[in-house]
């Protein structure tokens, strides 16, 4: 395989064509271990290695592109998560992130709960042994058949979202002869620093109850006034990608304001209160997240102060990390296939997937790193473009990085920390086949998460 340098891309931190700097990193064949899983390391040859075991066997065994997950890395931080916050709170994994019946399984032996989003991620839920009461249903439209499977399967919470989910929730409960919990997710007017598409504590968004419009004091109101629903708390997300509590602080505040009148209004003080989830990784080493124990103390510490300043006992916190377990677990591997130098701009390197396994380029301008990982190299750093192979101009997935100028066809490539929300937002566009999951332990692999097949593409097409 040949391995001539590619001359025409800027190199040692040229200026981009946008006007940003960006510097070289002085080793590139480090792997940083805030942005990797913590079993991913190189090996004498300069192979990268998972769970002790070679992407190039990998690649081998199971194809590429593929999503590699670290079972020990998802394990270890979710148990992280749990022992921080202890028995006094309640920590659910936003399933969004990425589910499947074997992460399910590894929630329920770790001790995590688990919120959902969809009739589909309840059933894999249900499916995988999670106990429904250990389970809780948001959305923003839930429709009454979806209720209906939430309250027959007896989950713990459900999360109302407008006033006409109080209605149909409450009839359904009553028409099963349940005395259903909820939590009403109310909007606090805090914008979380993140993309916009992604912060959804502001008032212009489809989520949640205004506190500032009095919406969120009515649905009070109302869930209280139905006899079939049991209001338990309340619940406030903020936003994604978050690396400062001080949001969290504001949104506490308000929050508990929201409870103090519920007990200066009803007599009632609400046992629960949700801070959701959001809390950021690091996707590049310019990422500083926070530790789970730093942050559950201090959530814990912002609830316990605004509740003594309001008088209240504080109620029973929970979290909602999705990302923050899953993101770091997973790196997606490629084959490198076209390279293509643009004089004085940078050079285009294509890979075997792209933006139908991981749009979060596209759709959220999100900066993600890039390694070569199928042998060390000592050439010269080459700034590139890594893109995918479909149909679209916007089809990138890291805008800009930097890999070694003797990159080669049929090189692999690994892009880390995309355990969430790629598989979960991966597309057949162009009709492309949705890569594997490959969950990777202690120097076994299995698929947890098969690969499509043009099989299954066409059983769906009924022509």
């Amino acid at each position: 395989m040949s391995r001539s340098a590619h001359p025409a891309g800027p190199r040692h931190g040229d200026v981009l064509p946008e006007g940003h700097y960006l510097a070289p990193p002085s080793d590139l064949n480090h792997l940083d271990p805030k942005v990797w899983s913590r079993t991913v390391t190189r090996d004498e040859q300069g192979i990268v290695t998972v769970g002790g075991l070679r992407v190039t066997e990998l690649a081998t065994e199971f194809g590429t592109p593929a999503y590699l997950m670290d079972e020990d890395d998802f394990r270890t931080r979710a148990r992280a998560w749990r022992d921080a916050f202890g028995t006094d709170a309640d920590v659910y994994y936003a399933g969004k992130a990425f589910l499947s019946k074997a992460v399910v399984r590894w929630l329920h032996e770790e001790g995590l709960n688990l919120d959902v989003c969809s009739p589909g991620e309840l059933a894999v839920a249900l499916a995988a042994g999670m106990p429904a009461s250990r389970i809780a249903l948001h959305g923003n439209n839930k429709s009454a058949h979806e209720l209906e499977q939430a309250v027959k399967a007896g989950v713990g919470h459900i999360v109302v979202d407008s006033y006409q989910e109080i209605e149909r929730l409450a009839a359904i409960a009553a028409g099963q002869g349940v005395r259903q919990a909820v939590l009403i997710r109310v909007t606090v007017g805090v914008e979380a620093h993140t993309h916009e598409f992604i912060a959804t504590a502001h008032e212009d968004q489809k989520f949640g109850l205004s506190l500032t419009g009095g919406a969120a004091a009515e649905a009070v109101r109302r869930v209280l006034a139905q006899e079939s629903l049991e209001l338990r708390g309340i619940h406030s997300h903020i936003g994604s990608q978050i690396f400062d509590t001080a949001g969290f602080e504001v949104a506490a505040r308000r929050v508990v304001g929201l409870l103090a009148a519920i007990r200066d209004e009803h007599g009632v003080e609400l046992p629960e209160i949700d801070l959701g989830g959001g809390l950021g990784i690091a996707y590049t080493s310019e990422d500083d997240p926070r530790e789970p124990a730093e942050i559950a103390v201090s959530l814990a510490e912002i609830v316990r102060r605004e509740c003594l300043a309001a008088n209240l006992t504080a109620p029973r916190l929970s979290v909602e990390p999705g990302r923050a377990i899953v993101g770091p677990t997973a790196f997606t591997l490629y084959e490198v296939g076209t390279i293509k130098p643009l004089e004085g701009l940078r050079t285009y390197v294509s890979v075997d997937g792209g933006m139908s396994d991981n749009i979060r380029t596209a759709l959220y301008d999100a900066e993600y790193s890039v390694a070569l990982v199928s042998r060390a190299s000592t050439a010269e750093p080459m700034l590139v473009r890594v893109v995918g192979k479909h149909c679209e101009s916007g089809d990138i997935v890291v805008k800009d990085a930097f890999l070694p100028a003797d990159l080669a066809p049929g090189d692999l490539i690994a892009v880390p920390a995309t355990g969430a929300y790629c598989r979960s937002m991966a597309s057949n566009y162009n009709h492309a086949l949705r890569p594997p999951v490959v969950a990777v332990q202690g120097g076994a692999a299995r698929v947890i998460v098969r690969r499509e097949t043009e099989e299954d593409l066409l059983r769906l097409d009924l022509g």
